[in-house]
């Protein structure tokens, strides 16, 4: 989301999620449990039981935006409320919810982690981008997020950032993010990253022009105890673009100019040389002088 209004949530296209074990392996996809407890016929929209000779239609709840709307999933039915801007109470009231258990499959999620790749697109202007539990929705033109399913007092928002660029790779980049590495160790809270992006044109040798960004950044937790306002337990990315620009240039070191620091090095030498020479002459000489007074006496 931005400051021109713009909101994008629950991002699919380009981003891609995995389900990773506490040490980073990826969990292969959970399969459903064959035999499991037996549960009635699904109920209709109209109301009912499915019928043997009927074809399902679940219902929405009151969420359906027409007559002819199925919610045949819990994720559905999730769906139909938030566009409607309405958060689930309880996932076990929902057939559909029930019957696929929705709420033992978060339970048995319970210390894994996720894996995010991929790229979005954003507006040339100030906004955010996160990672966040539950299905997000408007309510009263306020972003919220339902998080009903899920312990929010437990969620842990470790995480390590292997690589993020606002941009394209260009010869040396520096990404202060990468591999940046952080452990959560009290109660609940929102991870802050406050980005300040500046744009950089870099052209290289054979004139190539490469349109990119480089970033600062600064780091902050919001404990959940913190303030009146209840801290959204995630991960917040906080960008503001700079309003200078940065170029890079690419040259060729002229012959002229290579000769002119060789001679500059030559001399150089030659004055140390020089320096030195004076100096062990001189030395050598007073010592000489002194013996010879010595001697003398």
């Amino acid at each position: 989301m931005d400051i021109s209004g713009q909101e994008h949530l629950d991002v699919k296209h380009d981003v891609f999620k995995q389900r990773i074990d506490a040490h980073g392996n990826v969990i292969a996809t959970r399969q459903d449990v064959v035999g499991g407890m037996k549960m009635e016929a699904p109920l209709q929209h109209h109301g009912g039981r499915l019928e043997h000779n009927e074809t399902y239609c679940g219902s929405c709840y009151g969420a359906q935006e027409s007559d002819d709307q199925c919610c045949n999933t819990c994720e559905d039915v999730r769906e139909a409320y938030r566009k409607k801007g309405w958060g689930v109470s309880n996932p076990d009231l929902l057939d559909q919810c029930k019957r696929e258990g929705f709420l033992q499959s978060i339970k048995d999620e319970e210390g894994e982690g996720c894996n995010i790749y991929g790229f979005i697109e954003v507006n040339k202007v100030a906004g955010n981008f996160h990672f966040a539990p539950g299905k997000s929705f408007q309510q009263s033109n306020v972003h919220v997020h339902d998080l009903l399913p899920f312990q929010k007092d437990s969620f842990n928002v470790s995480h390590k950032i292997n690589r993020l660029s606002f941009g394209e790779y260009f010869p040396g980049v520096v990404n202060p993010l990468d591999g940046a590495n952080w452990v959560q160790h009290s109660s609940y809270g929102m991870y802050q990253y406050f980005i300040k992006v500046v744009p950089t044109v870099y052209t290289d040798i054979n004139e190539h022009i490469i349109l990119s960004n480089q970033f600062s950044v600064t780091e902050h937790f919001r404990s959940g105890e913190s303030g009146r306002m209840q801290a959204l337990p995630g991960v917040f990315f906080f960008y503001d673009l700079s309003p200078i620009k940065v170029t890079f240039t690419e040259q060729h070191v002229s012959f002229l100019h290579f000769l002119t620091n060789v001679c500059a090095i030559v001399g150089g030498v030659f004055t140390v040389s020089g320096i030195i020479d004076s100096f062990v002459y001189h030395s050598q000489r007073a010592i000489k002088k002194k013996m010879e007074i010595g001697k003398f006496n």
